[in-house]
């Protein structure tokens, strides 16, 4: 049966119903399994990852692969690109990406086209001879939005794969692979998870040749996820479209206030989810000093959890130079959403 998301992130990965029978799933800890069984070995399978892949592969539409991080999910796309393989991706984008990226085009493991993704006519010539097309949308600070059924369509006449963070988006705003995408990547950490506990990362596919070859990158890289991980993320997906809804709704309530504050000069939102990046009227320093004069909001560099967290992105040294400087990026929680003004009003305070 065909569910809508926010009975799928309830319902999928259940044990089968019994007498006396558990309704969630356990946690399954252990290395080791008798023999003649499908998992054969931890490090290729375990029972707690099994249903956290299957209640995302509901939300996303294919078959999903859990990993340790994000950034395992994304390394493991780039490795089982050929030696030197072109590689269309944004020029502004999450930082973590962007330096793996910039470390395989100087070694020359791949050859990295860095393209301006709201420029589809720019993407498009940039894809020819390429073996992939990484996309972000919204970006990562930046919310900048690419073209996505355009840009996947294109990249599949030219028998390219594409591959889709779709992390700030997530599900309930756009499903990537019901537009052609090969494989979709969430920092699960982030809304999926919901509550800055657990690290980990999935990539879901509709390709069962692919699923393959990523199950072996995860299985011979050892970027496996540990099955509390993957329990802690289940049980947050549980209540993930109720949080993002709600924090969506806040976002989009702060979203006309900071545009009328005075020493606000720019609101960066993309008109769904509940990331807003803003930039502030002073320097660098003020910005951090903005951030570091919260009570409620959480200074720290994370997203999509139930509170409120924000930072001036370019205080990291990898950030995309095109990010900028007085930039803050505000990921918005569920608290009430006038605490979180007065929170921000008081913070703007300091400049």
């Amino acid at each position: 049966m065909n569910h809508h998301p926010e009975t799928s992130a309830i319902t999928a990965g259940r044990p089968e119903a019994a007498p006396d029978a558990s309704i969630n799933p356990p946690i399954v800890v252990s290395s080791t399994y008798h023999a003649g069984g499908p998992v054969g070995y931890g490090r290729y399978g375990n029972e707690s990852w099994s249903a956290l892949e299957t209640a995302i592969s509901e939300l996303e539409g294919g078959q999903t692969l859990s990993f340790s991080s994000g950034m395992a999910a994304i390394s493991a796309v780039f490795s089982i690109l050929p030696i030197g393989a072109p590689v269309v991706a944004s020029n502004q984008g999450y930082s973590g990406t962007m330096g793996l990226l910039n470390q395989h085009h100087a070694s020359g493991r791949l050859e990295v086209r860095f393209v301006d993704i709201t420029n589809t006519a720019e993407v498009i010539a940039a894809m020819k001879g390429a073996a992939l097309v990484w996309l972000e949308s919204p970006t990562n600070p930046c919310l900048d939005l690419a073209e996505l059924p355009t840009i996947i369509a294109a990249a599949k006449k030219l028998s390219i794969g594409v591959g889709v963070d779709n992390t700030f988006a997530t599900p309930l705003v756009q499903q990537p692979l019901s537009m052609g995408a090969d494989v979709v990547m969430h920092s699960v950490t982030k809304f999926l998870a919901g509550h800055s506990d657990v690290v980990i990362g999935s990539l879901s596919t509709a390709d069962t040749a692919l699923y393959k070859r990523l199950e072996e990158a995860r299985r011979f890289n050892g970027g496996i996820p540990g099955p509390f991980e993957a329990w802690l993320a289940l049980r947050g997906l549980r209540t993930f479209p109720v949080r993002f809804r709600a924090a969506e709704s806040n976002a989009q309530q702060l979203l006309p206030r900071l545009q009328a504050h005075a020493k606000v000069t720019k609101v960066r939102y993309p008109g769904f989810g509940a990331v807003i990046s803003f930039e502030i009227d002073g320097s660098p320093e003020q910005a951090d000093k903005v951030c570091q004069s919260s009570r409620l909001i959480v200074y720290a560099t994370s997203l999509g959890g139930v509170e409120s967290i924000w930072e001036r992105r370019r205080r990291w040294a990898g950030e995309s130079p095109s990010v900028p400087e007085q930039l803050i990026r505000l990921s918005v929680g569920c608290e009430h959403v006038d605490d979180i003004w007065q929170d921000i009003e008081q913070a703007l305070t300091s400049l």
